[in-house]
């Protein structure tokens, strides 16, 4: 193996950096869209639900059924688009899209409460599974917080026998946000890692820079010294960018040790960098390029636990996933946030994320010097 020349890797590093930031639109693209990217997906990627519309069939209309619908009007979760006294206007509502949620309070439900016997049926439109499920749970909740009050203020035992008392750990408010504004770091940093590495090199062959490259001193590993050490610069900057807008903007604290996360990005951005570079041999064009990272981001996005939990996921697709670094990323990023867990409880993430490094840096040297440098 040829002896690395400090000489000879610096000159590189500098063209790169040149190359790189003289562009304004290349500037934008690598420090402002992912604070823009981090802003609205921080936003948009939000599993919570407010002012849901409710429609609303009262056939008691006593105080008793008031205040259970005051129950839900007291909160964000459910607004009251309509009223009425008729259950097939429920379905009406329900078939437009008028209403998301439907209750239906039956007559005698004041008498009921009383007798400890009473039922009120919520119906969900099960369109959008997510929206349903929450909102549901959401509803089932404020029927059984109203049912506890209500048997306390009558001075009788609540159906059951049991009073749940629930606390939230490292997320009190069960706020999605704080949940997945961690996870949208690690993605937008692959997501740059990716495109740059494979862009840059691609963009040599165009525009026949490449040949020259390779007829110079430069060996095949200071090329690509050259090529991915300013990229590991930028994914390191876009880091430090959006945890500040995770901290500041969103006001989710760390919890845990920043040295931490810096060792666990320093390994992420590593394999990201050896897919882009894997990618940048296999592509003659910055589109064909660009197409393949896409190709394999949004699968690996999907099979992180990003959008959907592993755990649901069927056996062989559990399996594939310990092969995704974004999986093993957003498990240390998701416990430093929230939990302030360190090295010693994260280790099998830190090993599985080091091995998936190192082979893909190894396969991808291997392959672009067999494809671009020979």
């Amino acid at each position: 193996m040829s002896r690395i020349s400090p000489s000879r890797v610096f000159p590189m590093l500098k063209k790169e950096r040149r190359q790189m930031l003289r562009d304004p639109r290349m500037r934008a693209m690598m420090f402002v869209a992912p604070i823009i990217q981090l802003i609205a997906f921080g936003y948009a990627v939000n599993m919570d639900i407010k002012y849901t519309d409710t429609y609303v069939v009262d056939h008691d209309g006593s105080v008793a059924s008031r205040e259970l619908i005051n129950a839900f009007t007291a909160t964000d979760y459910f607004e009251i688009v309509g009223r009425s006294s008729r259950s097939s206007d429920l379905v009406t509502a329900l078939d437009r899209g008028d209403a998301v949620v439907g209750i239906e309070i039956p007559a005698g439900f004041a008498g009921d409460v009383a007798n400890k016997d009473a039922r009120v049926q919520i119906v969900v439109d099960g369109t959008n599974s997510n929206t349903g499920t929450v909102a549901q749970g959401y509803a089932t909740r404020i029927v059984r917080r109203y049912a506890m009050e209500k048997a306390s203020d009558l001075g009788i035992q609540p159906a059951g026998g049991v009073d749940p008392r629930t606390r939230a750990w490292y997320n009190p408010e069960l706020a999605s946000r704080v949940y997945n504004v961690p996870a949208v770091m690690g993605v937008i940093v692959m997501l740059m890692c990716l495109l740059l590495t494979a862009l840059s090199v691609v963009r040599e062959r165009e525009i026949g820079t490449l040949d020259q490259l390779m007829v110079s001193p430069l060996t095949a590993t200071e090329f690509i010294l050259g090529k991915t050490l300013p990229v590991l610069g930028v994914g390191l900057i876009d880091l430090a960018l959006v945890t500040g807008i995770t901290i500041l903007w969103f006001g989710i604290p760390m919890q845990g040790s920043a040295f931490v996360l810096l060792a666990a990005a320093l390994l992420y951005i590593l394999a990201g960098l050896s897919f882009g570079l894997f990618f940048s041999s296999i592509s003659k064009t910055q589109q064909e390029a660009f197409m393949s990272v896409f190709l394999l981001f949004f699968p690996m996005m999907i099979l992180s636990g990003f959008f959907y939990p592993i755990s649901s996921m069927p056996i062989g697709f559990q399996w594939l996933t310990y092969a995704n670094p974004i999986r093993h990323f957003l498990e240390i990023v998701r416990a430093v946030f929230l939990k302030g867990e360190g090295i010693l409880t994260l280790w099998r993430q830190f090993l599985l994320l080091a091995v998936i490094a190192a082979l893909a840096l190894r396969f991808a040297i291997v392959r672009f010097r067999a494809t671009v440098v020979s």
